[in-house]
């Protein structure tokens, strides 16, 4: 199986990108299940911790949660403080971190998600 891509502007292809949602929520019977799974693959894949800037300061990413309502969060530290920040709005650096494509395959996942509730 061919890994995706992970370059300095493309994090995959949509195919890729299909097949790595297909294998984060294979077995799940609901939404719940699902953004449980692509919660492990992101904890097992991405390489943490990681530099980005969020409104013109560098932070660090060093944890990922996620929230009741099961959506996955960043924890970014900056100085002695933390703040969460959801993973659909996380600003990505250049290069990107190793396992990045597992945040582009759950950003899909999820306007995937908001696209069948608005049918």
């Amino acid at each position: 199986m061919r890994k995706p891509t992970t370059s300095k502007n493309v994090i995959a292809t949509s195919r890729e990108l299909d097949k790595l949602i297909e294998e984060a929520i294979v077995d799940c019977h609901d939404e719940d299940e699902q953004a449980s799974g692509f919660f492990n693959m992101i904890e097992e894949n991405l390489v943490l911790p990681f530099t980005t800037q969020i409104l013109g300061v560098e932070v660090s990413v060093v944890d990922f949660e996620m929230d009741d309502d099961g959506t996955l969060k960043a924890i970014c530290k900056h100085g002695g403080k933390r703040q969460r920040i959801g993973l659909t709005d996380l600003p990505l650096p250049s290069p990107l971190p190793p396992g990045a494509q597992w945040i582009a395959a759950y950003r899909r996942w999820r306007r995937s998600r908001v696209h069948d509730d608005e049918e």
